[in-house]
């Protein structure tokens, strides 16, 4: 009986650590392939470039598309537009 004990508490420990370890290896992918295939709104968001998933759509009723759930690193930037007073 402890020994059955034992190798169900290793047995769920390994699970739960090869759950953990490829959540944090996932990562978001800024492009999107959408199209007939692709029953998610969101299409399959597993592309690095618009290149490659262009690649991937080339042939096939698909088409490509940003991430709407891509978390950006940085900011865009902004254009600021400067007024000079006094002067016309």
């Amino acid at each position: 009986m402890r020994c059955l004990f034992s190798i169900a508490v290793a047995l769920s420990a390994a699970v739960s650590t090869g759950i953990t370890t490829a959540s944090a290896q996932a990562r978001d992918y800024p492009f999107c392939i959408k199209g007939a295939n692709y029953v998610s709104s969101v299409g399959d968001c597993s592309f690095d470039t618009y290149q490659q998933c262009l690649d991937t759509a080339s042939g096939r009723y698909a088409f490509c598309d940003r991430n709407p759930y891509f978390a950006q690193t940085s900011k865009p930037k902004v254009a600021k537009r400067r007024i000079r007073s006094g002067q016309q």
